[in-house]
């Protein structure tokens, strides 16, 4: 991986990430493809269409079906899924802290059952990464251990602690597996836990951080705490994080979220919000939320956003839209989940020219104005 931060404006970054699949530009917003498939599109959606250089996959889902194994056999996930560009695969953890009632953290590893068929695995710092080596996915992320907000001082500890040793176990192994040749062209990142808790935070991210991983992640946010919280706990722990490496903030969030994260440090950024709320017909803009389902768009002949130039907005009308909700019909989650994740993908672009232009909070300023205004 090569890292480059091409402007600073104030603490927002704009950065050059390139992977052995893509150049990608920061700030930068990753579509969320689970089963290596971003629901409801296709690769020259992704390509094409929406222009993306790095999509995000589900390590869990992946290895329980179709299986690791199918998809090394079949060209890793750039092959199998024909989307040539950067993959960043997460570990797991955030799985079985989802999937709670059928999952147990230990301090070797995580146990679980299978959502699909019930049978038991265990997932250890090692197997995590042997998985992503089989996925041949850019970035991996390492095992780490998730915990719900508010949570005992206690169990925050013991979060942190089995982090920072499957962190060490998980660097040891992949500089191992390099020198034997698996695994070169794969970057690894760490994820730092500790709650909402600020001295937390800083003991992971300055024992993650003491280790060579190619970039780091702020984790176990966005589980149940307040948005100011979140905010203040991203603020402060970005201080602890490298200027020289990538900073990403996992499953967040709203476009103010982001902004709001932008402001404070972070380069990357995932979330389903995008696709699971156009499923849902909740639609952004740059005006705020729109809820398509409304009888009132019947007969509206206009784009979904006037401001939008994505190829939902220049093809169809709200009516239109309102009315494949309506009929249940497939086409709508295809062209509302573009439209949803061009605005997305758009709103970190505008973000990245501010700063280069050291215009953000300028930029800042008119995203929360052109909301006011709807």
């Amino acid at each position: 991986m090569e890292f480059k931060i091409d402007a600073i404006d104030d603490k927002a970054r704009a950065c050059t990430i390139k992977t052995a699949h893509s150049t990608i530009k920061t700030p930068i917003f990753m579509p969320v493809g689970t089963a290596a498939s971003v629901k409801s599109l296709d690769t020259n959606d992704l390509l094409n269409i929406l222009n993306t250089d790095i999509i995000l996959a589900n390590t869990y889902h992946l290895y329980l079906r179709p299986t690791d194994e199918i998809i090394a056999k079949l060209g890793g996930l750039h092959g199998f899924s024909g989307y040539k560009k950067s993959f960043l695969t997460d570990s797991g953890g955030f799985q079985a802290f989802s999937l709670s009632d059928i999952s147990k953290a230990k301090n070797d590893g995580i146990e679980f059952k299978s959502h699909i068929d019930g049978s038991r695995h265990f997932f250890t710092p090692k197997k995590v990464l042997d998985i992503q080596y089989n996925l041949n996915s850019d970035i991996m992320m390492i095992l780490d251990d998730l915990v719900a907000l508010p949570a005992t001082k206690e169990r925050i500890e013991k979060s942190i602690k089995r982090t920072t040793k499957w962190a060490k176990e998980s660097i040891e192994y992949h500089k191992k597996m390099q020198q034997s040749g698996i695994g070169i062209n794969q970057n690894i990142f760490a994820i730092i836990q500790g709650g909402a808790d600020f001295e937390f935070r800083k003991k992971s991210a300055k024992e993650l951080t003491s280790m060579d991983f190619d970039g780091f992640a702020i984790g176990g946010l966005s589980v149940g705490e307040e948005n100011c919280i979140m905010y203040d706990v991203v603020e402060f722990t970005t201080k602890f994080m490298p200027k020289q490496k990538p900073r990403y903030l996992m499953g967040v969030g709203t476009p103010e979220d982001i902004i709001e994260c932008i402001d404070r440090g972070v380069d990357m950024f995932d979330c389903v919000m995008p696709t699971r709320n156009a499923r849902n017909g909740t639609l952004f803009t740059t005006f705020g939320r729109l809820n398509i389902k409304s009888s009132k768009f019947k007969l509206d002949d206009s784009p979904i956003d006037k401001n939008c130039s994505c190829y939902t907005c220049q093809n169809y009308s709200r009516a239109y839209l309102n009315h494949l909700f309506r009929a249940k019909e497939l086409t709508y989650y295809r062209l509302a989940s573009i439209h949803n994740l061009h605005y997305y993908l758009t709103l970190v672009k505008e973000a990245r020219e501010a700063i280069i232009k050291k215009e953000f909070k300028e930029f800042k300023k008119e995203f929360y104005e052109k909301r006011s205004q709807k």
